[in-house]
């Protein structure tokens, strides 16, 4: 019988149509500040949404070429991901910081000169996500022809969990593992770039909006832009941890990675921003509940950086001074697995790390509507199934290595809790 993952072909089938649907129903029905958020008084007049726009299509295709054109010009480290199934180690070019800041300095001045207004970016949301969502899924369906129809390609180059042989179940999984143009791989190139850094443009976007329309940025906004934008830098100065997750080393280049790099990140993620901008009405917050949410932020960046970067250094250098010194559980593969430091917490103790940093970055909006907290209670769901997922593969791998380490440590992602 075929493993399969997200209940099958009916289960990637509903969360293609569904994942979609919530973008557009986390504007739809959470945008009118005269009416509130949720607006459940009645269904939503889908005539006032401007849902498609050639021009929002073109801002999109310009924005992921000019990405990939400072990928190429850019100076920057090559280094060789793990091991994959085929005895090989892929090269990536690491410039994705250097990439954010050019970017970033592009969109600035242009701004400030008048070439474009970053405030249309928050003005035609919905436009953009659509644009976002079209060209990942045409990317997905070229992706997963061009796998299909390279007949000589060898197995050790296609995706595992993409590669059950059911079309639909493969194009969502993605089933070539590194699909590459020359030596820019898309994969990658599209879990840190587009999406990610454009997720911080409409921050930005959305504190403008604020700003004309009240005449400053509230401290709430500054929060949210901040909290958010340091997570970002903080994915492209670490760009090379990434080469050590399953994104890269196990999952393909199918619709679940692409829809979720360039639609879902920079267009449900950028939730709280787009609420302040439209509900908050340039208010403040007061000084001891501000500092009150950067503690929160600080103990979960603390919990994730600390821990992930542990690891890659583990992985990369199990000598290196800062984690020599740990305590490690051979396995009969060879390998070594951390039984000490913050892996001897949880046995996911970074996703914790990470769920904490969600409430940071929801708190800043407070507590009159419960739509801004969408991501934290979706990012706890996202969390546990990848656990469950991490948790499989690992099983698989190490065998009773695996239920060894569980005993040693024996909570999965919150300590004492769970």
């Amino acid at each position: 019988m075929t493993e399969t993952e997200f209940g099958g072909p009916v289960g990637v089938f509903g969360m293609m149509i569904g994942l979609p649907a919530v973008i557009y129903g986390l504007f739809i029905f959470c945008n009118d500040p005269l009416v509130g958020c949720p607006d459940w008084q009645a269904l939503p007049d889908l005539s006032k949404h401007t849902f498609y726009s050639t021009q929002a299509v073109l801002v999109e295709l310009l924005w992921f070429g000019f990405l990939m054109i400072l990928w190429g010009v850019l100076p920057g480290r090559w280094i060789n991901g793990v091991k994959l199934p085929s005895g090989e180690r892929l090269a990536y070019k690491m410039n994705g910081f250097v990439s954010g800041i050019v970017a970033a300095a592009s969109l600035a001045l242009g701004h400030w000169y008048g070439m474009f207004d970053l405030v249309w970016i928050h003005d035609h949301y919905l436009e953009l996500a659509t644009a976002s969502i079209l060209i990942s899924t045409i990317m997905s369906t070229y992706l997963y022809i061009s796998a299909r129809s390279k007949f000589s390609i060898p197995s050790k180059y296609l995706a595992k969990p993409g590669s059950t042989g059911i079309a639909l179940y493969d194009f969502f999984m993605g089933h070539e593992l590194n699909p590459r143009v020359g030596d820019l791989d898309l994969k990658q190139f599209c879990e840190l770039r587009p999406g990610l850094i454009g997720w911080a443009v409409i921050n930005a976007s959305c504190a403008l909006k604020e700003y004309r329309a009240f005449g400053h940025v509230s401290n709430a906004m500054w929060l949210v832009n901040i909290f958010q934008l340091i997570y970002v830098i903080d994915a492209l100065w670490f760009e090379p941890a990434i080469l050590t997750t399953m994104d890269i080393t196990t999952d393909g280049f199918g619709f679940m990675l692409a829809f979720g790099d360039l639609a879902w990140v920079p267009f449900t993620y950028s939730l709280q921003a787009r609420y302040l901008a439209s509900f908050n009405k340039g208010s403040d917050l007061p000084f001891h509940v501000v500092l009150w949410i950067i503690a929160v932020k600080a103990v979960g960046m603390a919990i994730f950086r600390g821990a992930n970067g542990q690891k890659n250094r583990f992985r990369t250098n199990p000598n290196d001074p800062s984690v020599a010194h740990l305590k490690t559980l051979p396995t009969e593969r060879g390998t070594q697995l951390l039984i000490s430091g913050w892996w001897g917490i949880a046995r996911h103790i970074n996703y914790f790390g990470d769920w904490v940093m969600a409430w940071s970055w929801c708190l800043p909006c407070g507590f009159t509507h419960i739509i801004p907290y969408f991501y934290a209670i979706y990012f706890a769901g996202l969390l546990i199934h990848r656990e469950m997922r991490d948790e499989h593969n690992c099983k698989q791998k190490y065998g009773k290595d695996w239920d060894k380490y569980c005993k040693i440590v024996p909570y999965r992602i919150v300590p004492f809790l769970y």
